[in-house]
Parts: structure tokens; C-alpha cells; sequence
């Protein structure tokens, strides 16, 4: 992608008019794709843009595809596209546009120019980096942690980690780049594929997610693929797949690492042919979806032991990102639990409740195995159980009482001669207390390792992990408690 002219800023202006004649400054940006290169530049509140190959142009594209003068941009409250005479083409949602004739570009609408694309948004993405093409105009802009805690979505962003992961998916957004969410249970890779969802073009068509853990596997086929009528017993009614019901939009894969082998293999051939066959059918069916996965499991190794196909794990995973776990963001725990507590007591129409400072003591340190679907449970649970308009740690669940505090590791220089066969835990007294979480989540669900699991936050493959981990025993059921 070519350079252009300017200093990097974070927002984009371009005027419109209110009913009182004063002009408002709406945000817009236009985003660049050269294969999987992206670049977002600053919108001048008016004029006329050139985008083209030639070292003139106003937003130059180093492609070959491209015109050296390929579209003409006319800017004000809408923006109109103008061809002028390119050699490969401008299309607008599959139709070749005529040369030298203006077209509304929609936000959010992809054109097509030779084999590159370019998009203009009306929001600009937070923290993320522009290209100024006129004169900056003074803004102003909430502070990063204001803006962390104000955001209409409801994201909470403090720690610097998840800052720069969000910077990430704001530009993976963009394109249809696949992406692959990993983490533990509960950390909000739901919440991730989402929010790519929102800012990519595709934002205005259908999310939908196939949880893989939660399929039998003589079901996956049809979920995915979809059946025609009378394909198997049963079969009463064609029924098109997920791919094809998302059709414009996205797809979320949801724990693939539990995806049966057979179901790669065709999974693999959809995303390269970019057509689905149901089962039945005798036809291809083209498809237009984006896919996002996600799990908690380590595919690497799956690769390497033969359970996950590396032909579909390197398709999956052209951007990778590593979801860190409550307990490595703590600055992160009050901010959301006061947002859960809210969300809680608006559902149930009563006031906010105070909360406790003995309260915050337990949640920082608390290990929160199950992240942050488990503060979730533990603050609607609070809110429910609060008196007085006050959550004390009587409304906390009995296994998040204080013990002992924890303690820093050991430097290597002085660890004890054992711990060259033995590992030294990072943080003491941690294991300790997640053994001792199941133990008891475990006694109160007699045996129940689902309803268990359920109780912890955590998904029940998730809890037979930490059973191995910690080389305890699987419970027999016992009958309801």
C-alpha cells in the first residue's frame, strides 16, 4: 500500500448541518485493503479525493490491478463515487459501475477496485491509527480510561494488554481475514468475535455461532452443511446450514478444537471452494461468510497429535489472538464487576447496590477459574442476595473466602533442590484453592461434574482438566443433593 501525505491522528471529521444552521462534525474514515494489507485514512469534511496508482494521487495504492487514476471520491454529507476510466473496473456490490458517472457509496458498503477494496465508515475505531489528508480540527476526546469505562458497548478496558488486543481486531475487522480467539473459559472470546463482527462491513448481516463442544457428531454434518429433503431418516424438510444461513455475514466456530476429524476435511474444502454441498444435494450452493473459531485447547498440540488437521488449523488462524485470563488483568475486576451489579439491577428494576469494601479484597484475590462469566454469576448472585441496598461478603459464595494471601514465587537462584523435578507454582497457595473450589462444587452437585461445572463457571471439559491436573479422581454421581 502506497503512502500518503500527513501526520497520524486518531479520528476523522467531515461536516454536516443541524436544524439550527450550526455544522456538526459526524466521524468518517475510508479503509484501504490490498490483499491482506489494510489501512484506514482521514476523510476531509468536503472536496474531491483521487485514489489511484499514479504518485499524484490524493490516497495512493501500490497495486497492479489499480488505475493510476481509478475512482474520483465526491465528499460532503454523502459521498458519491465516480470510475474514471479505470482499465480492471469499479464495482459496487457485484455491479460494475459506468465510467464518469457519480454513485452514493453507502457507509459501510465495499467497492470493489480492480482486485483491491476500499470501505468509508461513519465511526472511527478507538485507538486506532489514520492517515490525515487535511488539516487536523480540534477535537476533543475522552481519556483512555474514561473512555474505557464509557464506551456504549459496555467494553471495560484497562489493562494495556487488552488494550492493544483491541487494536488488533479494529484493524483485523476490516477484512475478511480469518481469526482464531484463543483463551481460557469464560475470558470473552464471544464477546471478541462479536465486536469483529460490529466493525466489519458485514456488521449490518447475520452473527451466528456453532458451539462444536455441544454438537453430536451424526449432527455436525447437517448443522454445518445443511440437508436436503429425505437425505437420512428424519430428514422431513430441507434445511440449509449455519454457512449458508449466515449468508453476508459472520461465523463463529466455537470450541474447534472439538470438531470431529471427518468434519474438518469438508469444513477445509468449503473455506477454499467457498461453496457448500448439503447432505443429499447434488449441487453446490455458493457462500459469502466470514469465519471466526475459537477455544480454549492448545490446537499446536492437537496438530501435533494427530487430532486436528494443519491444513485447517493454518487456514483458521491467519491472525491469532491470546485472550489473557481474569486473574492476569486484576485492575480490570472492579470495573467489570460494578458494570455486572448494574446490568443485574436493572434487569430486576432495583437501585444499584453499595458494595462492600471487604467485598473488593475477596474478588482481587480470588483465582477466578472461570473468569469473566464467573464475576458475572458471582455479582448477579450478589445483587439478588444483597440487604439493605449493600453487598457484603455474605452475598459472595462460600468458596471465595480469604485464606491465606498469596505470595510471590520463588526466585530460581532460591528454590530448593527438589524443584528441579518438581515445578514451583507461580503464585502460592493458588492450586490450593482452585482444588479445594472443585472439591467442594463437586460435593454440593454429589458427583454431578456438569451441574458442577455449571456452578463454577467453567465448561465441563474445562473441569475434567483441572480433575487431571490435580490428579484427583472422577466422582461417581451420588444423587441429587
Amino acid at each position: 500500500m502506497g503512502g500518503t501525505r500527513g501526520s497520524l491522528i486518531d479520528s476523522t471529521l467531515i461536516s454536516s448541518h443541524r436544524g439550527d444552521g450550526d455544522v456538526v462534525h459526524v466521524p468518517q474514515r475510508l479503509t484501504i485493503g490490498t490483499g491482506q494489507t489494510v489501512v484506514m485514512h482521514l476523510l476531509p469534511p468536503d472536496g474531491i479525493l483521487v485514489v489511484g496508482r499514479a504518485p499524484e494521487a490524493g490516497i495512493r495504492v501500490e497495486d497492479a490491478s489499480v488505475s493510476r487514476q481509478h475512482v474520483r471520491l465526491h465528499l460532503g454529507a454523502v459521498v458519491q463515487v465516480e470510475d474514471l476510466g479505470s482499465a480492471n473496473g469499479t464495482r459496487l456490490g457485484g455491479n460494475r459501475l459506468r465510467p464518469h458517472e457519480l454513485t452514493p457509496l453507502p457507509p459501510g458498503q465495499v467497492v470493489e477496485i480492480g482486485s483491491s477494496w476500499m470501505m468509508v465508515a461513519n465511526a472511527p475505531l478507538a485507538s486506532s491509527t489514520t492517515r490525515q489528508l487535511s488539516p487536523p480540527v480540534e477535537t476533543t476526546q475522552p481519556s483512555a480510561d474514561q473512555a474505557d469505562l464509557s464506551q456504549e458497548d459496555g467494553l471495560v478496558i484497562q489493562d494495556q494488554a487488552m488494550r492493544n488486543l483491541h487494536r488488533l481486531i479494529e484493524r483485523a475487522a476490516v477484512s475478511d481475514i480469518t481469526v482464531l480467539l484463543l483463551g481460557e473459559t469464560g475470558v470473552g472470546k464471544e464477546v471478541f468475535a462479536r465486536r469483529i463482527h460490529a466493525l466489519s462491513p458485514r456488521a449490518g448481516r447475520p452473527f451466528l455461532g456453532l458451539n462444536c463442544a455441544a454438537v453430536s457428531p451424526s449432527l455436525f454434518e447437517s448443522e454445518l452443511f445443511g440437508h436436503e429433503r429425505g437425505a437420512f431418516t428424519g430428514a422431513n424438510q430441507m434445511k440449509p446450514g449455519l454457512l449458508e444461513a449466515a449468508e453476508g455475514g459472520t461465523v463463529l466456530l466455537d470450541e474447534v478444537g472439538e470438531m470431529p476429524l471427518a468434519i474438518q476435511v469438508k469444513l477445509l474444502r468449503v473455506l477454499e471452494e467457498r461453496q457448500v454441498l448439503r447432505i443429499g444435494g447434488t449441487r453446490p450452493r455458493p457462500i459469502d461468510v466470514r469465519v471466526l473459531s475459537a477455544t480454549n485447547r492448545n490446537l499446536e498440540a492437537d496438530v501435533e497429535a494427530g487430532s486436528f488437521r494443519r491444513d485447517l488449523y493454518f487456514r483458521l488462524n491467519s491472525i491469532t489472538v491470546q485472550i489473557p485470563a481474569l486473574r492476569e488483568r486484576p485492575q480490570e475486576i472492579e470495573p467489570l464487576a460494578r458494570r455486572f451489579a448494574s446490568l443485574a439491577a436493572r434487569r430486576m428494576s432495583v437501585p444499584t447496590p453499595e458494595i462492600d469494601a471487604e467485598v473488593w479484597e475477596r474478588l482481587r484475590h480470588h483465582r477466578w477459574p472461570g473468569n469473566i462469566r464467573q464475576l458475572r454469576n458471582v455479582m448477579e448472585r450478589a445483587v439478588v442476595l444483597a440487604e439493605g441496598g449493600r453487598i457484603g461478603v455474605d452475598a459472595l459464595p462460600a468458596e471465595m473466602d480469604l485464606g491465606p494471601a498469596p505470595a510471590p514465587p520463588l526466585p530460581v537462584s532460591e528454590s530448593p533442590a527438589r524443584a528441579s523435578t518438581q515445578p514451583v507454582p507461580t503464585v502460592s497457595g493458588g492450586a490450593d484453592d482452585e482444588r479445594r473450589q472443585i472439591l467442594d462444587a463437586l460435593d454440593k452437585c454429589a458427583g454431578n461434574q456438569t451441574r458442577a461445572a455449571a456452578l463454577l463457571g467453567i465448561s465441563r471439559r474445562t473441569l475434567l482438566n483441572r480433575l487431571a491436573e490435580y490428579d484427583l479422581p472422577r466422582p461417581r454421581k451420588r444423587g441429587k443433593p
